[in-house]
């Protein structure tokens, strides 16, 4: 069997996500990671700043990094972005990773209530904004003029250096511009759920171009694949109970070049057209197919499951699985999320890598 590595043949590395829940049992979901051998864990953005959880779960675990997965950046000033992420930096001593994302105009726009920007320009001046005000804020800064974000910083007092001046930046993306803007400039790429195993390695020459046009190596920059996995051994079960998550998605209509793009734009749009508000799902979850399902989620037992998502390991460093969530009673909600412990236990197991358990 070939050693069992990475896209820069280093150790494969998984991440999860992190509920938001009581103190007690986020403890016990990150011990367990660590047990496990998780590198890290995410906290989403629905619809809080996902800093408050990540600093729960480095206060309750020793080794586990964690990340925002992701801090949409149109949702704050990227001065308070810097700081929480200075912060989390500092609460878990070094452990942080900042995810961060544009979104869409019908989340930033229509539900923050925030003014409508172009989203690659302002998410470009942010990560600039964000690494000027980490690397300096101890030592004082300079006023700023850009197109989104002025500050004089005249009433900002020195604040202590931070654990490190460069906390990494990971930039989520789903289409081509944002991915090149995250491969330019970002410390990580994190691809959209949306990206297959199939999809992912499709990818790999226009990652390999563009890391090359900005005169930088793919050993700079991490890639993090984000795939949704459905680990039922009952297969057509696993594909049922994922319907309602493609669905959702192929509603929005910002996302229909991609779904045109890969020979699913007919049914997005059958999505959209019935779909009214994002919530109601049931009017067309009939409009997905059990082949769409496939298109987007590995569904199956944990065996066949590792061998479909294999192809990722050509392309990215890190992996975090994501089981579907629309329309899930809690119950198979927990049912999936033990099958992503399961799988991640299985591979460690399969690469040498598993961490024994604490005697």
């Amino acid at each position: 069997m070939p050693e069992l590595v990475n896209a820069v043949g280093a150790e494969r590395r998984w991440w999860g996500v992190m509920p938001t829940l009581s103190a007690p049992i986020m403890a016990g979901i990150g011990q367990q990671m660590e047990q496990v051998g998780f590198e890290g864990c995410f906290a989403l953005q629905i619809y809080g700043p996902p800093f408050i959880p990540m600093t729960a779960t480095a206060a309750l675990t020793r080794s586990l990094k964690v990340g925002t997965g992701v801090a949409i950046v149109g949702t704050r000033s990227p001065l308070e972005t810097a700081y929480a992420a200075i912060e989390v930096d500092r609460i878990s001593e070094g452990r942080f990773v900042l995810g961060l994302g544009s979104s869409i105009k019908s989340c930033v726009t229509g539900m923050y209530g925030e003014p409508e920007r172009k989203l690659l320009t302002h998410l470009r001046e942010s990560v600039g904004v964000i690494r000027y005000v980490i690397a300096n804020a101890h030592k004082g800064l300079d006023p700023i003029k850009g197109e989104y974000f002025t500050a004089d910083f005249e009433e900002m007092m020195l604040t202590p250096p931070p654990v490190r001046e460069r906390v990494p930046i990971w930039i989520a993306a789903l289409q081509d511009k944002m991915t090149a803007l995250a491969l330019e400039i970002g410390d990580g790429l994190m691809v959209h759920a949306l990206w297959s195993a199939a999809y992912t390695r499709s990818k790999l020459p226009f990652i390999n171009e563009t890391l090359a046009k900005h005169g930088r190596r793919r050993q700079d920059i991490e890639i993090n694949a984000w795939p949704w996995i459905a680990v039922n051994d009952d297969k057509q079960q696993a594909i049922n109970d994922s319907r309602a998550t493609v669905a959702a998605y192929s509603g929005y209509k910002e996302y229909e070049p991609f779904f045109e793009a890969i020979g699913f734009g007919d049914q997005a749009r059958a999505c959209q057209l019935s779909l009214g508000e994002h919530g109601d799902i049931a009017k067309v979850i009939g409009n997905v197919s059990d082949e769409m399902v496939e298109a987007f989620v590995t569904c199956g037992p944990v065996d066949e499951v590792l061998e479909k998502i294999e192809p990722f390991w050509e392309v990215v460093d890190s992996l975090c699985p994501m089981t579907p969530y629309r329309d899930l009673t809690l119950e198979q909600l927990t049912q999936y999320n033990s099958g992503l412990f399961q799988l991640v236990a299985a591979a460690k197991t399969r690469a040498g890598t598993a961490i024994p358990a604490p005697a």
